[in-house]
């Protein structure tokens, strides 16, 4: 086959076996675009996600990735919620975890129909071929915006006319030459209601995000306990946050999606904070198998729970934070500490409680929030 009929046939393969959008880019990256990685390195806009800044020469440009590449196969899975994201954040007794990782976890997901889909290919073509599912330094947005997908909106994420915000993301690297898609244009236009929304004002400024005051990346990615100042922010979000996709108006062309393997599990339908805060690690593991929450460890998991206790204003709970100042993790008792300061600030024996603990992070989330109740003379 030539390369237009290659594609054409590529592309009904890809959707038999499960994607909702193919197209094809050079395998090439404008200058700008390395140019833009860089400054977010130097900003230290990432963070704690050290492996941003590893080799980035390997991520500014396809080809430092795989020299033999020609080709980029960009591939889409719609995820749309059944629901509105934003209507989990009225239920404070109750957890809100972003919708992409509700179901199943996509990199297995799609990572297993992409090496079929690349079986495929590379017998067609007869040439070689890597795929790639968020595991490695590829820039797989502004790919996908070359190859015609959508485009990075003001909030830095992809969004599509024809799916809105929710598109999970694959690609191929080629060495055969296909025709390439046109490329996609920015239809933000003068809309800002995603950087408006934003609860932590983690946009500088449009098409920049600060990934250390992102929710998504305080509960994910950062390690030890969440800043103060990003707390009550965070509600009742417990993994991830969907705030700025949810409000995208171009979510009004999105669909439920059709793929039974990202539909919620049972745990995470409308789960309850005080059923969450008391898995130890065996039940979180079994709760989770299979499930992108499991890379963030019970010990984060909880931490995260803590708050949305702490936020839920639900005295009830106040019980289940108590329980868990004696649990064997410091990041854990520390954020019991907090959630018991918020829902019982003249609980007797608080400072009782504080004198029994030794880990020096836990005594200083004690030190917050006796001097909260105190008084600043206190802290």
């Amino acid at each position: 086959m030539d390369g237009v009929d290659l594609k054409a046939a590529l592309i009904e393969r890809a959707y038999t076996l499960g994607f909702d959008v193919v197209r094809v880019t050079r395998a090439d990256l404008a200058p700008e675009i390395g140019a833009g990685l860089d400054s977010y390195l130097e900003a230290g806009s990432h963070g704690d996600m050290d492996w941003l800044a590893r080799e980035p020469e390997r991520r500014r440009h396809p080809n430092g990735l795989w020299p033999g590449a020609r080709s980029v196969i960009v591939l889409g899975m719609n995820y749309g919620p059944e629901t509105d994201p934003l209507e989990a954040l009225a239920h404070k007794d109750r957890a809100a975890v972003a919708a992409y990782a509700l179901g199943r976890d996509y990199h297995d997901v799609i990572k297993k129909r992409l090496k079929e889909l690349g079986r495929w290919l590379g017998q067609a073509s007869g040439q070689p071929l890597k795929v790639f599912v968020d595991t490695a330094p590829v820039m797989e947005k502004p790919l996908a915006q070359a190859a015609g997908i959508g485009w990075q909106g003001k909030h830095t994420n992809l969004v599509s006319r024809d799916f809105g915000s929710w598109l999970f993301l694959g690609e191929i690297f080629t060495a055969v030459e296909l025709p390439p898609d046109a490329p996609e244009m920015d239809h933000c236009g003068s809309c800002s209601a995603c950087q408006d929304i934003c609860p932590t004002a983690a946009f500088p400024a449009p098409y920049r995000l600060d990934a250390r005051r992102c929710i998504s990346y305080l509960t994910i990615e950062h390690k030890g306990p969440i800043p103060v100042e990003f707390r009550v922010p965070m509600g009742n979000r417990i993994y991830g946050c969907d705030d700025c996709l949810a409000v995208c108006p171009w979510n009004k062309f999105a669909s439920q999606t059709a793929e039974l393997a990202f539909e919620p599990r049972e745990v995470l339908t409308a789960p309850r904070l005080a059923d969450l805060a008391v898995l130890d690690d065996a039940a979180f593991r079994a709760a989770f198998a299979g499930s992108p929450i499991k890379r963030i460890s019970r010990d984060r998991f909880v931490r995260n729970v803590l708050i949305a206790i702490g936020n839920s204003g639900d005295g009830d709970l106040a019980a289940v934070a108590e329980g868990l100042l004696g649990d064997a993790s410091p990041l854990v008792r520390g954020m019991a500490v907090w959630a018991l300061s918020r829902l019982r600030p003249h609980m007797d024996g608080l400072r009782a409680l504080r004198d029994a603990e030794s880990d020096s992070d836990v005594l200083a989330e004690w030190a917050l929030a006796l001097g909260a109740i105190d008084g600043p003379a206190a802290r």
